[in-house]
């Protein structure tokens, strides 16, 4: 019996197979890169959907094969060569997704995988049960299956080989999935022509089986359906896995920063306190196994913050990179640099005796010699250098490194740009340094702070006009600390701010007192240091002191040296400003020591002058000190501002001043710094020696 095929059906039947064999081969690819659990349910899905393919591309073209009688197909028979299909496509992705593929597998694979698609064709021929049954051209049959299994093996090898995800992949299986549908759709149809169907065949199936008329729709659609889901979630798993493994790769680098930025100096890239500690802990366990010395150097860039001041902090920053470098180039390889904070460095150099530790602190004060260019010009820096050798009789790896940066104060102390070793009896002195700032955070909880006002007298009729608050602590067992010994140590430790807001309100309750005492006017100086001034808090601890203690802000002064003034002029009018909208007096201190702007001078806000007691000291046998003064007097008097001197000891000094037109003195001639109380009976018995003086007059 002769037929004929629909041409689209048989143009349908070779799409289905190319896209068949494209998801074979992605899910392939899936299926390998799956771990686990997901890697069955690949396997599993990936076989459904491979065998549906294949499987529909079989029927498609059967169904495009017409006879002039009616057909039908015996569905158990069909879903069997469905089944085979599955069946097929499972080995078939078992196979490819194993590590390795080696020629006797391949053929062996392929001999398998044709065997079943022959047997899904064959088993789907069948179905249509003919009677007589269909009888099969025996050369066309046997190349239908030498094409089944060399289009098997063709297709487990392009499948091993493309499974990876890497560039131009997708295209060679686009390529490759042509080929294959080509060479199914060849046994397929090579099948179909090896198949002789008797002239008065009929087919048993056509009344009780499933019909033609609605299959090919059925097919196609549920094969397009199962092979677009199949893609999708593929196409979409390996987004998911892409975006995982970016997110994975993000989140190492990231933890790599995070881990390097935990043990290193941002600025430096040197290793910070964290990872020195480490690497002290494994140099001394070093030096006791192999019983050599460590040397650990403790530097210091001698005025990084005048440095910081004048330029600015990049330039700071820019400083410190530098000396980074220079430092790295002149020790060893295998020696430790580290950065532990601010413009400190430390060096950890394994094998080195005091000897040599002191021949490479000599390298290093000469390699930070070399002058450095910063913003725009030429520096000549320099560094103080502690050394501290362990040798195996330190009980913990931190007493060396705290004899290092003992011994680099006292290079400090001795002038800087030096190196000093370190001895024993440097300790002492931080320990008693440490015991002082112990002390002195809990000296306000303890009343041990006390403030002792000096007078300040006017010129023009020898009466008191106010005084000066100075701090002063009386310590337990040390006795009276004057403020040399302490006020420098609370800057270092931050702990300036808090003592100079109980200054200020202690100060402020004491005029108040005298206010009411019937002192009006007086006003109460207080010393602000640079960093008090510079405090973003200043405002609201002058307002709060004076709000407590009910006292106008023109009862207060408050005292900032020259050279804070004008060290940041910006910013220091702004503050100055602020204070003085507040209604506070504004005194510039030791002024004649620094190098002031007269620019910015006229527009401080400023009420008063302090003269530094330094030209006030040799002023009666030094005409410079005396031209000095009288240089001073006629500018404050230009400018409108009183001129207070300080520093007066001697009748000579106090005459010679009043003489120039100072506006009020202060110093010990007229009265030293003591507490409220004999403050108040001094005051009080000058006055009544002015008053006596008065009445005879």
């Amino acid at each position: 019996m002769t037929g004929r095929y629909d041409a689209g059906l048989v143009a349908l039947s070779l799409l289905m197979a190319v896209v068949a064999s494209y998801t074979a081969l992605d899910l392939a690819g899936r299926v390998a890169a799956a771990k686990g659990r997901a890697a069955s349910w690949w396997l599993a899905g990936g076989s459904v959907a491979m065998g549906v393919g294949i499987w529909s591309m079989h029927f498609i073209g059967m169904l495009a094969f017409r006879l002039p009688i009616a057909m039908g197909y015996d569905p158990v028979m069909t879903l069997l060569s469905l089944f085979t299909a599955v069946t097929s496509s499972l080995f078939a992705l078992w196979l490819v997704c194993r590590k390795e593929l080696s020629w006797l597998q391949l053929m062996a694979g392929a001999g398998i995988l044709g065997a079943g698609v022959c047997a899904m064709h064959y088993t789907g021929m069948a179905a249509m049960k003919m009677t007589p049954g269909i009888r099969y051209d025996p050369w066309l049959f046997a190349l239908s299956l030498l094409i089944a299994v060399a289009a098997s093996g063709a297709a487990l090898w392009m499948a091993f080989h493309l499974r990876g995800t890497g560039k131009g992949v997708k295209r060679l299986r686009a390529g490759a999935a042509v080929v294959m549908g080509l060479a199914i759709a060849g046994m397929h149809y090579t099948g179909m022509a090896a198949a002789r169907i008797p002239l008065h065949s009929r087919c048993l199936m056509a009344e009780t089986g499933v019909t033609t008329d609605w299959l090919a729709l059925l097919i196609t659609v549920f094969a397009g359906a199962v092979l677009a889901i199949a893609l999708i979630i593929s196409v979409f798993d390996l987004r998911m896995k892409e975006r995982t493994e970016l997110l994975a790769s993000g989140l190492a680098t990231a933890r790599e920063e995070l881990q390097f930025l935990a043990l290193h100096d941002s600025l430096t890239k040197l290793p910070n306190r964290t990872l020195l500690a480490d690497r002290l802990e494994q140099e001394i366990q070093i030096a006791r196994r192999e019983q050599s010395c460590l040397a650990v150097l403790s530097m210091d860039v001698d005025g990084f913050r005048q440095i910081n001041d004048a330029y600015g902090h990049a330039s700071g920053d820019q400083l410190l990179v530098e000396m980074a470098q220079r430092i790295r180039y002149a020790i060893r390889m295998r020696d430790t640099l580290s950065r532990p904070g601010g413009d400190e460095f430390i060096v950890l150099a394994s094998g080195c005796a005091a000897g040599d530790a002191v021949s490479l602190a000599e390298k290093l004060l000469v390699a930070v010699r070399e002058p450095v260019a910063i913003a725009g010009r030429e520096l000549q820096v320099s560094m103080s250098i502690g050394i501290a050798i362990y040798d195996g009789r330190e009980p913990l790896p931190g007493d060396v490194l705290r004899n290092a940066q003992a011994a680099m104060k006292h290079a400090m102390e001795l002038g800087h740009n030096g190196y000093v070793l370190f001895e024993s009896s440097m300790n002492d002195d931080a320990q008693m340094e440490l015991q002082l700032v112990q002390d002195l955070r809990r000296a306000e909880e303890r009343g041990e702070l006390v403030l002792y006002y000096q007078p300040k007298y006017s010129t023009q009729n020898g009466r008191m006009i106010g005084a000066e608050a100075l701090l002063r602590w009386q310590h337990p067992v040390r006795g009276l600390v004057p403020p040399g010994d302490f006020i420098p140590l609370a800057e270092k430790m931050g702990l300036i701010f808090p003592i100079g807001r109980w200054v200020l309100n202690e100060a402020c309750r004491q005029m108040s007192q005298w206010r009411d005492a019937g002192h009006i006017d007086w006003t109460i100086s207080v010393n602000l240091s640079a960093q008090q001034f510079n405090h973003p808090g200043l405002m609201e601890q002058v307002r709060a002191a004076l709000e407590r203690n009910g006292l106008e802000p023109r009862y207060l002064t408050l005292e900032i040296t020259e050279s804070t003034a004008m060290n940041d002029a910006d910013t220091s009018l702004a503050i100055l400003r602020q204070l003085h909208d507040m209604g506070v007096l504004i005194s510039i201190d030791d002024f004649g020591t620094g190098y002031s702007s007269l620019l910015y001078l006229k527009r401080l806000p400023a009420s008063e002058l302090k003269i530094d007691r330094g030209f006030v000291r040799d002023l009666t046998h030094d005409a410079e000190d005396a031209a000095i003064i009288a240089a001073i007097v006629a500018l404050g008097r230009t400018l409108n501002l009183k001129i207070v001197a300080e520093g007066v000891e001697t009748h000579e000094q106090e005459e010679f001043l009043t003489r120039l037109g100072c506006t009020s003195l202060q110093g010990y001639l007229l009265g030293r710094p003591m507490p409220a109380e004999q403050f108040e009976r001094s005051v009080a018995a000058r006055e009544r020696g002015y008053r006596r003086v008065e009445l005879t007059a």
